[in-house]
């Protein structure tokens, strides 16, 4: 394989690639098993960001479509109690439990964000979704400190589960069930002496939740409630994880993936167009499998469907060709997001008529 091969885009075997996930989970992904609903979260966008949705069939499209509904936990149907509310991850986890087992089965913030963008890559209208349960069980998880638990069922909380219930919320345009102030006071306490931004408090900054804290301040208009020298710092410590690609932490190697976490906060701050779009480039194609297609987080090593879709979305932050434009803050296509809007107003014509 030539050079100029690997720097190429093989546009038809990503294709292919992402079409085989959607179809079957290799026995190397067993273990992603209950969080399939993210999986196809990469293979979809990852379609869409190539411009070739249409390569999913109309049926298929239908079927992807129902899953996803299938998996919207309802309202308690003894009391009514929406604190449970979400999408889960799997078919797996999908099942019936007794009374005194239920609290188990409950949404998780990553899977009911993946999953309302899988809906909106589709075209889907949202008008199966229960809004008001979606917001109640964002409301629920939000903790005292200002940040969100995944789930009601005992989780980890921290920066991750802060953006997804701000990109939920941005999604069903009702911000009723997130604390704004809370929130943005929890992302202020995260910034460290170097001005990344860690997971939780006094935890080590990061280059992903970094990406989640300023996308969260992003989508809530609080990107004014950062100080000059917070606004500077960040714009600093992000354009020194480029060393031909970008890494996610200083003295870590570069790794394809912060192409996107990295490379979407520096255009958060409009500060992208500082960086090294060739080297970046050269990097991330030298992760490109151009025969079976997909990208892996490192040169050399299996690929897999998180880093061809993260590299697919960094490749289009910085304009290649044949990929549809990324909104930063949401991680979805502009073509996506333009089909939110026409969400938005159907929901809000229809508040009119009441």
């Amino acid at each position: 394989m030539s050079y100029d091969d690997r720097t190429q885009l093989a546009h038809r075997q990503h294709v292919k690639y992402f079409m085989r996930f959607l179809n079957i989970l290799p026995s190397s992904l067993s273990s992603h098993d209950t969080t399939r609903v993210t999986i196809a979260y990469f293979s979809v966008s990852g379609l869409d960001v190539l411009g070739s949705i249409s390569s999913i069939s109309l049926e298929l499209r239908s079927r992807i479509i129902d899953w996803i509904y299938l998996l919207q936990v309802p309202p308690n149907k003894n009391n009514g109690d929406m604190s449970s509310c979400g999408f889960q991850g799997s078919s797996t986890v999908n099942i019936d439990l007794d009374d005194i087992n239920n609290h188990y089965k409950c949404g998780h913030l990553a899977m009911t964000y993946t999953g309302l963008c899988i809906l909106l890559a589709l075209g889907d209208d949202l008008s199966r979704i229960n809004r008001k349960a979606l917001v109640a069980g964002v409301k629920a998880l939000q903790t005292e400190e200002g940040n969100f638990s995944a789930t009601l069922s005992g989780c980890e909380s921290d920066m991750r589960f802060v953006y997804c219930a701000a990109c939920i919320s941005y999604i069903l345009d009702d911000w009723s069930g997130f604390n704004i102030q809370k929130a943005t006071e929890y992302i202020l306490k995260s910034i460290n002496y170097d001005f990344g931004i860690a997971q939780c408090p006094e935890l080590e900054s990061h280059g992903g939740t970094t990406y989640c804290a300023l996308a969260t301040l992003s989508l809530t208009n609080q990107l004014d409630k950062l100080s000059i020298e917070q606004v500077e710092g960040l714009k600093r410590w992000l354009l020194f994880r480029q060393v031909d690609g970008f890494q996610g932490r200083p003295n870590k190697s570069v790794d394809t993936c912060y192409s996107f976490w990295v490379g979407a906060s520096l255009k958060i701050l409009d500060m992208l167009h500082m960086t090294n779009y060739g080297n970046n480039r050269k990097y991330v194609y030298e992760t490109q499998d151009c025969v079976v297609g997909g990208f892996s987080k490192w040169p050399d090593t299996c690929t897999d469907p998180m880093h061809t879709y993260l590299g697919l979305a960094g490749l289009s932050l910085i304009g290649e060709n044949g990929l549809l434009e990324i909104v930063p803050a949401l991680n979805i296509t502009n073509r996506a997001y333009e089909h939110l809007k026409t969400v938005h107003q159907k929901w809000a014509s229809e508040l009119i008529e009441l």
